[in-house]
């Protein structure tokens, strides 16, 4: 029977169970490219329940142990002699969350060696290193699609909240203020300003969807350009490159995974290359951007406004500095992890499990690494490579 090591994070600090705002969410069967919602065979939660904190236990907890296996769930996830290490070293299955990572290096893989497989519960499996897990035939999965229109929605949110200057407006508001001009002027309008997507893959694409509604000028680079009809269909121009792109845009949004060939791609000459002015946000990775790239380039002038909510390490240390640069937005690892996310995504989870413990093969989507190759997913969005590198600094938050 297998051991199944979960990291997730903590529970609310009120208690859990939360009292919810809602008593049910919309049933989604499907996505845009065709491709179903998670189909496991059974769910052992009611939809829209907390279940990504260390209670809500993916909502795993009945259906492994009726079949005999062992579940261990924990919020310590970093430093060394951390929970999750020491449960990890006879561990056949460890999941974890890119809104709460448990890094996954090449030091804990091989600590490991009964493990056969790391599980995201969600999208995005640059915490665990890739390379480690080839060699060592760690298979990596992750729930595709399960949370790409909930961050899209967020990406939209944050350019607007912004382009608009929504937050400190709100704040003003909160302070018992009433100064318009001090709200206003650092307000304008997205619409006819060109937008642009790093990436034009679920996320991207469905970014560029949202915003074409609000009358933009949409721009895109990925390696694999998008059909000639989606591109009709937008009015969005393609860029053969990055740096050809960012030129000409006003609102950079980032929304391709991290590998070894994006990890710092937002540097100061980068961003240099930008309009004086521009917005970036970045819901894919934190590493990604030079984090003290952004901050000074918001602190000159040459950013207008950063948003996000990934960072790098996660937690971010308390002297992290974009909790404290002007004109952000930023929030914590949250836009895929709202209640309707987490239902697909621990369904997803559950149907990755159950193909394992059948010895059947993973969907394809769900792939990252298999049998020592980058596969399905992996294999189109991916690089070999470690993006793991620093990660032991989120130790630093528990000080």
């Amino acid at each position: 029977q297998a051991k199944v090591v979960v990291a997730l994070y903590p529970d609310p600090v009120s208690g859990y169970p939360p009292k919810y705002a809602r008593d049910e969410i919309p049933k989604i069967d499907g996505y845009a490219d065709g491709q179903t919602a998670p189909t496991p065979s059974a769910i052992d939660f009611k939809p829209g329940e907390l279940l990504g904190c260390v209670s809500g236990e993916l909502g795993l907890r009945e259906f492994l142990e009726s079949n005999g296996h062992t579940l261990v769930v924990t919020s310590d996830k970093d430093g060394d002699g951390c929970e999750l290490e020491r449960e990890l070293v006879d561990a056949d299955v460890v999941i974890s969350q890119p809104f709460y990572p448990a890094y996954i290096t090449r030091s804990r893989i091989e600590s490991a060696p009964n493990l056969k497989m790391a599980i995201t519960a969600g999208i995005g499996s640059d915490h665990v290193d890739l390379d480690a897990a080839m060699d060592h035939k760690v298979d990596v999965t992750e729930v595709t699609f399960c949370n790409s229109i909930s961050v899209s929605e967020h990406v939209v949110m944050m350019i607007l909240g912004l382009v608009r200057n929504y937050i400190p407006s709100y704040k003003t508001v909160v302070d018992g203020g009433w100064n318009i001009a001090d709200c206003v002027q650092r307000a304008y309008d997205v619409e006819g300003m060109n937008v642009g997507t790093v990436a034009s893959g679920r996320i991207g694409l469905a970014v560029l969807r949202r915003m074409k509604p609000f009358d933009c000028k949409l721009h895109y680079y990925d390696r694999h350009r998008l059909p000639k009809e989606v591109e009709e269909e937008l009015n969005a121009t393609y860029h053969d490159s990055v740096e050809s792109m960012i030129k000409v845009c006003d609102v950079v949004t980032i929304n391709c995974p991290l590998h070894s060939e994006t990890e710092h791609l937002f540097d100061a000459e980068m961003i240099g290359k930008m309009k004086r002015g521009s917005y970036i946000v970045n819901t894919a990775r934190g590493k990604i951007c030079d984090r003290n790239a952004v901050a000074q380039a918001l602190e000159s002038g040459q950013l207008a406004g950063y948003a996000g909510d990934v960072w790098f390490p996660q937690p971010a240390p308390k002297d992290h500095p974009w909790r404290t640069m002007p004109n952000h937005g930023m929030t914590p690892h949250t836009s895929g992890t709202t209640l309707s996310a987490q239902t697909r995504y621990a369904a997803g989870v559950r149907e990755i499990l159950e193909d394992f413990f059948a010895g059947r093969t993973t969907r394809e989507e769900y792939q990252i690494v298999t049998d020592g190759k980058l596969a399905g997913t992996g294999a189109h969005s991916y690089s070999e490579g470690n993006a793991t590198g620093g990660s032991e600094e989120a130790a630093k938050f528990k000080h």
